[in-house]
């Protein structure tokens, strides 16, 4: 056991530090879904209509930023490790799926935490949020959670491609599923049967669930149990078919 978590804190603490040491990537991680919010502030601004209340929306659509551009900057990463013969080098040092995977989940689940902070801290900026602290504190760790998911989703998918232009593909096969069976643009009950199903299969469903709970006045995490418990349960999912489909050689 020890001997495992050597090997984790080691492929933790290399990914974190090629992270750290390339700002381009680590800024556009950061910077990028505060840009994308802040130009949905612009667009709700001009609306200006008084049935309409952006507050609804804003907090389930920051989650979906999030949930994309971590998924996509992961799975180019994660190929480009793989381009330059890391990966396998890791094996031939003894390393194991496991802890090659749990490693990198490590690292970029760092990342994963700023990035929750600071998009939930300009939404409660930008909007005036006026939550209380215990849905704040909900709301952080549904983002966060979905944050995780997706650098899992996006280590899973690298394992599909050889360079970073196969990654593409990949992009909408997970994304516009998402938007449209989770519920974001249009209610769930007005999807045909096979799809409701089907949505049970993205993870914004359960996250988009138990933000527009959160968002509610009185709402809970304890009133959509469920659907939160789901997202921890997902991302194990993901993360033992990164671990079952990553392979030495391509």
């Amino acid at each position: 056991m020890s001997y495992t978590i050597r090997h984790l804190v080691a492929v933790g603490g290399r990914a974190l530090r090629q992270l750290v040491g390339d700002k381009r990537f680590l800024v556009l991680s950061l910077v990028a879904p505060l840009l994308v919010v802040y130009f949905f502030k612009l667009f709700f601004d001009s609306l200006e209509s008084p049935g309409f209340r952006p507050t609804q929306y804003i907090v389930p659509i920051a989650a979906f930023i999030v949930h994309f551009i971590t998924y996509l900057l992961c799975a180019i990463v994660l190929v480009r490790e793989r381009t330059a013969q890391t990966l396998t080098r890791m094996f031939v040092n003894g390393y194991r799926q496991v802890e090659i995977i749990g490693g990198y989940l490590l690292a970029y689940t760092t990342l994963a935490t700023l990035q929750s902070l600071l998009v939930l801290s300009e939404l409660r900026i930008l909007f005036n949020l006026d939550y209380s602290a215990r849905t704040f504190l909900s709301l952080y760790v549904v983002i966060w959670l979905l944050a995780v998911i997706s650098i899992a989703l996006g280590i899973f998918i690298s394992t599909f491609a050889r360079n970073e232009g196969q990654v593409i593909p990949f992009i909408p096969l997970v994304i516009l599923p998402s938007i449209f069976l989770s519920g974001l643009i249009i209610s769930i009950d007005r999807l045909p049967a096979w799809a409701r199903w089907l949505s049970h299969a993205t993870p914004l469903y359960y996250a988009n669930q138990v933000v527009r709970e959160l968002i509610q006045p009185g709402g809970a995490i304890d009133h959509n149990w469920g659907a939160f418990a789901a997202l921890p349960l997902y991302g194990l999912a993901v993360t033992l078919l990164a671990t079952l489909t990553l392979r030495e050689q391509d």
